[in-house]
């Protein structure tokens, strides 16, 4: 009795609480993304409940049905912390072969389940010639086609990785898509190493791949690929940019040779795996500079936007606070494109902006939203505008500047509360140092004592007279004089701008610190690098569109800097290259490379000075 009673509780107790089964129907169609004429192949339709009926494929006119539609279901059953989960699986199968080469789109099936209608996805089925060599690309769930014998067997049109752009004459700031393959007519066991070029001269935004092998047709042949990056590229100056090869090591399953063979050989044939190093051509791209014209309100944008403005108020009392938020969207270099100016009225307070970026970046492109939310603090009651903002950019597809402009903001400030009765009314067109001066317009009577000076006293020819004219003569001169050197000096560009590069820096340092303060990663490494390119480029005399990194080095040798040094500012720039957009980073990474950063630059002041 007490074992039947153990029993029936733990039926109930499974069935009543712990037995999961999902409520959503899902209905999914799948198919290999590419196949060869004359290859099967098949055709699935996965449901996850087990009373699917009614099923509606789409008209196979470009396909022969082999067999099919064949039905099966499977159940599975885990036990996770001590609860019950279950799945059901209901599998419709085909076995097609392609009448004809081309690509073709099959439409949506439908299937009737839990008394309601679902649909699946569409496909997209490439049907490639034969191979005229014979070689079909393998199964499409495999690493390749035949293990090779020998590694010197292997040659340059059997196993290769190709580096291919989407577009290689592009404007300064214009993306591209740069996507690396390997090819492989040979069975691939994996790549342990991968080392991808550097991009120098150009700002990368990585998209995320998951390696799946398929079938692709090149130069009449096919070939078992898969894709082991893909980044869009931003060149950051004009002329002629260089994408330098990639080193891979790639394992190659290979079929051992036996002297002496014997009968259980042709069923159990032995491998191994061994290494051979691919490399891919290196690419150039033609960079065009931006062309003249360009507005004034232009700020390095490139691509396709659309601007939105909104105010929150336009009636307010003073020491309220308005904001006005610009929505820019778009798809292009939105990411590092400046932020459009909104110039409010004299009398306002301004507070630095709020910049709210959601960007993603696919195989199209970057794309997102950039929110950019102005606060000002009005002082005084009047009438003010915030006049219309404008947003430039370059639009690549055109090659034509287009300039957006929001409507201007008519702002009705009133007197506040009792603290701010006293606050004088004023417009756009009145002088603030004027209303400052208002109740301070009365000179008062001098009550302390009174110093009298005699009719005959004359200040005139009077020694002090003299002193004070040599003295306003001497200092006249000095200051034409150092007015002169001044003017020689502000002549002279070069010799201005390496003077003025350490207060530069270090403006541009601060912006850093602040997004350090914030936690903000991405933001923090392209202010930093910014900051340490543009000082290179003011203290060494060289245009920031012609500053590489071997020409740094050796303008950094020619003026005497260590070897040290230099390495210090090599490290800083990959550091923020590479660090941007790393998964994951020390706690203390990007305070330690700040400190870097100002060090070096310290260092390098007390190294060259002018």
């Amino acid at each position: 009795m007490r074992q039947t009673i153990i029993f029936l509780f733990a039926v109930m107790f499974f069935a009543a609480g712990t037995y999961l089964k999902a409520d959503e129907v899902t209905f999914k169609a799948a198919a290999p993304e590419a196949v060869v004429m004359g290859q099967q192949f098949r055709l699935t339709y996965t449901l996850n409940v087990d009373d699917g009926r009614e099923l509606r494929i789409p008209d196979l006119i470009d396909f022969d049905v082999l067999m099919g539609p064949t039905s099966s279901v499977s159940r599975s059953i885990q036990f996770v912390n001590g609860v019950q989960t279950s799945s059901v699986t209901q599998t419709f199968t085909y076995i097609l072969m392609p009448k004809k080469e081309g690509t073709f789109n099959l439409a949506p099936a439908t299937v009737k389940a839990k008394n309601a209608n679902y649909t699946s996805n569409a496909l997209v089925i490439k049907v490639l010639p034969p191979d005229p060599s014979g070689n079909t690309g393998g199964q499409q769930g495999g690493g390749g086609s035949q293990p090779a014998t020998s590694p010197t067997g292997i040659g340059s049109e059997d196993l290769f990785v190709r580096m291919s752009v989407s577009n290689r004459n592009v404007y300064e700031q214009e993306g591209f898509l740069v996507t690396f393959k390997i090819y492989s007519l040979v069975d691939v066991a994996g790549v342990p190493s991968l080392k991808f070029p550097e991009f120098e001269g150009f700002l990368s935004q990585d998209i995320e791949v998951n390696p799946q092998w398929t079938l692709e047709n090149h130069n009449g042949r096919n070939y078992r690929t898969a894709v082991l990056k893909q980044t869009f590229l931003y060149p950051q100056h004009s002329g002629k940019i260089t994408i330098e090869s990639g080193k891979f090591d790639v394992l190659v399953r290979m079929r051992t040779q036996k002297r002496i063979r014997s009968i259980f050989d042709d069923f159990f044939d032995s491998y191994q795996d061994v290494k051979k190093e691919l490399a891919s051509p290196a690419v150039t791209i033609d960079v065009k500079p931006l062309p003249s014209g360009k507005p004034a309100s232009f700020n390095g944008a490139v691509g396709n936007y659309t601007m939105k403005t909104s105010v929150n108020t336009t009636n307010m009392k003073v020491n309220e606070a308005v904001t006005v938020t610009v929505n820019l969207s778009g798809s292009g270099n939105i990411r590092i494109a400046k932020n459009p100016e909104v110039a409010f009225p004299n009398d306002f307070e301004v507070y630095d902006p709020k910049v709210d970026t959601k960007i993603k970046t696919t195989t199209a492109g970057t794309s997102g939203t950039k929110t950019i939310e102005y606060m000002a603090i009005p002082r005084y009651a009047g009438d003010f505008e915030i006049p219309s903002v404008t947003f430039s950019y370059f639009d690549p597809k055109d090659g034509t500047y287009k300039t957006l402009r929001s409507d201007a903001y008519s702002l009705h400030v009133e007197k506040g509360a009792s603290g701010d009765e006293s606050a004088p009314v004023m417009s756009n067109f009145t002088n603030r140092e004027n209303v400052r001066l208002l109740g301070q317009d009365i000179r008062y009577i001098k009550v302390g004592k009174v110093h009298f000076l005699p009719n005959r006293e004359i200040f005139f020819g009077s020694l002090t007279y003299i002193l004070i004219y040599i003295t306003v003569t001497l200092l006249f001169i000095a200051f034409f004089v150092v007015y002169r050197k001044q003017m020689k000096e502000n002549a002279n560009i070069a010799l201005v701008r390496t003077k003025k590069a350490n207060k530069t820096a270090v403006r541009r340092l601060k912006k850093a610190e602040k997004q350090l303060k914030e936690n903000r990663k991405e933001s923090f490494y392209d202010e930093t690098l910014r900051a340490v390119w543009g000082y290179l480029s003011d203290k060494l005399n060289i245009p920031l569109s012609h500053l590489t990194k071997d020409n740094v080095g050796t303008e950094l040798f020619k003026y005497g800097v260590e070897e040290a040094l230099s390495n210090e500012f090599m490290d800083i720039l990959n550091t923020c290259e590479f660090a941007r957009y790393a998964p994951s980073q020390a706690p203390d990474a990007m305070d330690h490379l700040f400190k870097q950063a100002v060090s070096a630059i310290g260092k390098m002041e007390n190294t060259i000075k002018k």
